[in-house]
C-alpha cells in the first residue's frame, strides 16, 4: 500500500512493507496534482508495486468536509484517471500533528503519510 498525504505544493508519501503492517515515509512529491505530479506518483507506485492508495482525507473536526477535503477529493479523482489501482480516502485528522512530535530524519509530510498509513492498516486488522 501506498499513502499520501496531500497538499497544494508538497504531498508526503510513505509505503506499507510487503505484510502490511508496518508503514514507512518514502518522501515528498511537489506540486503532485499537475502533470508532473501525478507522472511521479504513477512510477512510485510501480515502483513499489502498490495495489491500494490510501489518501488522506482532511475533515474538520466534527467530520466535516471543508475546502481542503474538497480539494483533496479533486486531486483523488485526477490519480484515479492516471492509475489502474484502487483509491482510497481515510480520515486524516491528527497525523500532521503526531508527525511534528516524531522526531525523525523524514520531512514531515512524509512522516504524515506514514501515520496516516498506520493508522489505516490498524483500522483494515481490526476490520478483518
Amino acid at each position: 500500500m501506498l499513502a499520501l498525504d496531500y497538499g497544494r505544493a508538497r504531498t508526503g508519501v510513505a509505503v506499507s512493507d510487503p505484510t502490511g503492517t508496518i508503514a514507512r515515509p518514502v518522501g515528498v512529491v511537489e506540486l503532485a496534482r499537475t502533470e508532473q505530479g501525478l507522472a511521479r506518483l504513477t512510477e512510485l507506485i510501480a515502483e513499489h508495486g502498490v495495489e491500494l492508495v490510501v489518501v488522506g482525507l482532511p475533515l474538520a473536526l466534527r467530520g466535516e468536509r471543508g475546502e481542503q477535503a474538497r480539494e483533496t477529493e479533486e486531486f483523488i479523482e485526477a490519480l484515479d484517471g492516471v492509475t489502474g489501482v484502487a483509491i482510497t480516502a481515510f480520515d486524516e485528522r491528527f497525523t500532521t500533528d503526531l508527525a511534528e512530535q516524531t522526531p525523525a530524519p523524514a520531512a514531515e509530510d512524509a512522516r504524515a503519510a506514514a501515520h496516516l498509513l498506520s493508522s489505516y492498516l490498524a483500522w483494515a486488522s481490526a476490520e478483518a
